[in-house]
């Protein structure tokens, strides 16, 4: 049955994330490029989120939330809109006891200019709800392949072993880490992921936002 689900899952999710050149992302400025990082500030921006708390799985608690997102974009709304796939897919880590533990996530969607002002209402059974993306920075180190359990542990800790090396890491975040995915899981060649972690630089714009904001 678990088996089932998850090919439907991906199936679903190859119908609409089949390509990203035609889907909005949201926007940002890249501040500073460095050999495997580079960090960006992201505007204000409303998302919709799924929390997935108490999955320690990554991946489960991903398609635990896109489920739920994927209703919603289908028309589960008070509106019955059916919305646009935006990229990337953000799933981001409720810390656990230590900096790269995991609490659960919460799995989020940009939503698309036409519904920035006015987001849909989710029906209340998909217990998700819009929230406000404050402008932030993130360092962000991108990773091809697939965003498993084990691979996205390393990524992080690649990204943390980069920063510690640069003037960035005393600007680093220590509330966890998020992934981003930009493709359909029947993608093989080519995949864009990416992990991001906040930094602080006010000097830049850039602030901490509380894990509570996703």
């Amino acid at each position: 049955m678990e088996n089932s689900w998850i090919a439907a899952m991906c199936l679903l999710m190859a119908t609409i994330c089949s390509t990203t050149a035609t889907n909005e992302s949201p926007p940002y400025t890249v501040v500073h490029t460095d050999s495997d990082f580079e960090i960006r500030l992201y505007q204000t921006s409303v998302w919709m989120s799924a929390p997935a708390l108490n999955i320690i799985s990554f991946e489960k608690a991903t398609w635990n939330g896109f489920h739920r997102l994927f209703q919603f974009i289908q028309g589960a709304n008070l509106n019955f809109s059916r919305i646009p796939m935006t990229a990337p897919v953000l799933t981001t880590m409720v810390p656990g006891a230590g900096p790269l533990e995991s609490q659960g996530y919460y799995v989020s969607f940009y939503l698309p200019v036409k519904f920035q002002a006015d987001p849909p209402l989710p029906l209340p059974e998909l217990n998700i709800k819009p929230y406000d993306f404050d402008s932030h920075c993130v360092a962000v180190r991108r990773f091809s392949g697939f965003a498993k359990d084990e691979r996205i542990v390393k990524e992080a800790e690649k990204l943390d072993s980069s920063l510690s090396r640069s003037p960035w890491g005393e600007l680093k975040s220590q509330r966890g880490y998020s992934i981003a995915q930009y493709n359909s899981p029947f993608r093989i060649a080519k995949r864009r992921n990416e992990v991001w972690v906040d930094v602080h630089a006010p000097e830049l714009g850039c602030k901490l936002v509380g894990v509570a904001a996703y």
